[in-house]
């Protein structure tokens, strides 16, 4: 607020209303908030920058989500060996706190892939050439999220929410719902790859695929052609 100068013996009763006009309306007014009170500082951008990423997409899944998705995966299993069936399943506070370790890692490392990055190392086109390519190219990929931006969001937010509800479960170690847990991060993982990665493994695919090993134990193996030796 600006104070009114005036000079020294002034005490008109025209000053005194505009002193006191001046007065109401800064009273009135809302004050404005200084830098500390306001919610989004100037200096919070040059504080936390632009996130830039490191590697690309596949190698991202490969070295992070992936490994991680496995503290969930093998938390919980059926194995048959030469001493009968053994079940796996947390135990300890060292087992749930792996788990526990693969969720928030997975929850975290889901959002990383929000960040615009290539979708393979520079020279790997994956699977896509070819008459029985089954998989797009890094560029077919980046033009089908391009499209449909909702539809990536929406996959990665399906793959988040998978480790926010093993997060739950790890609370209440409950070992019943960890096989559910496991079966929707497959979904989640399986939906997703063949949206945006293999979507020409579909059933055609492995129909022609099943042809083509019914083709192969049907023919016949090829016979000795070596001449028999002559007995001396």
């Amino acid at each position: 607020m600006h104070r009114l100068r005036t000079p020294h013996g002034l005490t008109t009763c025209a000053g005194l209303v505009v002193v006191s006009a001046t007065i109401a309306a800064c009273s009135s007014s809302k004050p404005t908030p200084t830098p500390a009170q306001t919610t989004d500082p100037p200096q919070a951008a040059a504080l936390w920058g632009d996130l830039k990423p490191v590697v690309s997409v596949k190698e991202l899944m490969k070295y992070m989500i992936d490994p991680v998705a496995d503290n969930i995966f093998n938390a919980v299993g059926t194995s048959v060996t030469k001493h009968g069936v053994v079940d796996v399943e947390p135990k300890t506070e060292e087992d749930w706190d792996k788990i526990r370790t693969g969720a928030v890692s997975l929850a975290e490392g889901a959002s990383l892939l929000k960040i615009r990055r290539p979708f393979t190392p520079p020279g790997d086109e994956n699977n896509s050439t070819g008459p029985d390519a089954v998989e797009l190219s890094p560029a077919q990929i980046a033009a089908k999220v391009e499209r449909d931006p909702v539809e990536w969001n929406a996959r990665i937010e399906a793959l988040r929410n998978v480790a926010l509800e093993a997060l739950d479960v790890v609370k209440r170690k409950d070992v019943n719902e960890l096989w559910d847990v496991g079966e929707n991060l497959d979904k989640a993982c399986e939906a997703c790859h063949r949206s945006y990665w293999y979507p020409g493994e579909g059933a055609e695919f492995y129909q022609k695929l099943r042809r083509r090993l019914e083709e192969f134990r049907g023919q016949a193996p090829r016979g000795n052609t070596r001449a028999t030796p002559q007995k001396r």
